[in-house]
């Protein structure tokens, strides 16, 4: 029996959506699974996801990586929905994304990415529950990808234990907006949501591409936002000037790469 998977990148935070809102991008990482002979690697992530719903003795895995590793783009929960996926269906599971991410949060340690990779579209979580709100956003996301990497753990780490009431409520009111923003396919409230003081401002020195895109930001684009926990930075576009500001960005940051995406309507499924 072989099986066939692939899992999309995601863009997770979305400014003060932390931890909770974030969006699959069509940029996708396969797996086959077939009979072999070989001894699995039962320490990759896939493979250890893959086993959570059926056994991967005699069973050959192959991955293809095309997402960045360690830049922010769910390189790591695409390769857990990869495993979760091709598990489910050699078990002869449904593969309800819910109940994916509810197996997987364990091995992702946090739930937007992975939402996001099982569900595709627009995501939201709470505890291990997902809620696709749209299957678009109201804006071109334009990712901008150094060379360095920055480990999500020590991202995480930088963030400190508890902030002002004053950056809370800042932070809880442009996340309600962002929320708005998507319901409504609004450009406007959406370039006003994308501000954060949660996370952002903490990881800034892990991830020092932000501030500099934000100061630079070409004629048309709504902001930016820093892509889960770095150093990739994905600015929004409007649709009319996602071309000039492809083409600026570009030029603009030519120690990088640049790549436009479209929003994934679809998440991990059958390749």
């Amino acid at each position: 029996m072989t099986i066939h998977v692939r899992a999309p990148a995601t863009t997770a935070n979305i400014g003060p959506g932390f931890d909770c809102a974030a969006a699959a991008l069509d940029l996708w990482n396969e797996l086959e699974v077939e009979d072999g002979e070989e001894e699995p690697d039962v320490s990759h992530l896939g493979v250890r996801a893959f086993a959570r719903l059926a056994s991967p003795e005699g069973k050959r895995f192959r991955f293809t990586d095309r997402i960045p590793r360690a830049r922010g783009l769910g390189s790591s929960a695409a390769v857990i929905a990869l495993g979760l996926v091709a598990g489910a269906r050699m078990a002869g599971i449904d593969p309800d994304p819910e109940r994916l991410l509810a197996e997987g949060i364990e091995l992702e340690g946090h739930p937007d990415n992975l939402a996001a990779a099982l569900a595709g579209g627009v995501t939201l979580t709470w505890e291990d529950r997902i809620v696709q709100v749209s299957d678009r956003l109201p804006a071109v996301p334009i990712g901008i990808v150094p060379e360095s990497t920055v480990s999500t753990a020590a991202a995480r780490n930088s963030l400190p234990e508890s902030v002002p009431h004053a950056d809370a409520a800042f932070s809880v009111g442009r996340a309600a907006l962002l929320g708005a923003a998507v319901a409504q396919g609004s450009a406007e409230l959406f370039g006003a949501a994308l501000h954060d003081r949660i996370h952002e401002p903490y990881r800034a020195a892990k991830a020092p591409l932000l501030e500099a895109v934000r100061e630079g930001l070409p004629d048309g684009a709504l902001g930016a936002t820093l892509s889960g926990s770095g150093p990739t930075v994905i600015v929004w576009a409007r649709e009319e000037a996602a071309d000039s500001c492809e083409a600026a960005l570009a030029a603009a940051h030519t120690d990088a790469t640049v790549i436009r995406f479209t929003v994934s309507t679809q998440g991990a499924c059958a390749a």
